[in-house]
């Protein structure tokens, strides 16, 4: 499936994105590229540092984004894994997420994901298994 700009800045308004703080930038080719800017509320229980599950959150989207540039219009993708691994604590008030379809075949799609911080550090990186399901997006 192709996306225009257009078409990614629709999808970003939506409750889940807006509630997280996330934003998808780009989504081509198997690949896609999304930042997050964590609302305040998100940061517990360490101030300024975003749940984990922030995180979590902003890979399992963009990763999605990622197999769904892969398949075609009427067909979507459901998460049946992601194992993600945290690197570092995570400071800051802007993440960026790039995520890689690394194989897919039939109705089974594998990726691959890494967060950096706003200096470039790696925080988190995981791989991720998804369905490919035969719904509209």
């Amino acid at each position: 499936m192709e996306f225009t700009p257009e078409d990614i800045r629709k999808f970003n308004d939506n409750s889940l994105y807006n509630a997280v703080g996330i934003y998808v930038e780009d989504a081509r080719e198997g690949k896609a590229r999304s930042r997050v800017r964590p609302h305040k509320d998100l940061c517990w229980p360490f101030e300024g540092q975003p749940h984990g599950g922030v995180l979590f959150t902003v890979m399992d989207t963009t990763m999605a984004w990622a197999v769904l540039t892969r398949i075609e219009k009427g067909y979507n993708c459901a998460t049946i894994n992601l194992d993600i691994q945290y690197t570092r604590r995570e400071l800051g008030d802007l993440f960026f997420c790039h995520a890689r379809v690394t194989q897919s075949g039939g109705q089974i799609a594998y990726t691959r994901a890494d967060i950096f911080d706003e200096k470039e550090k790696l925080v988190a990186t995981g791989q991720g298994c998804f369905r490919i399901v035969n719904a509209p997006f």
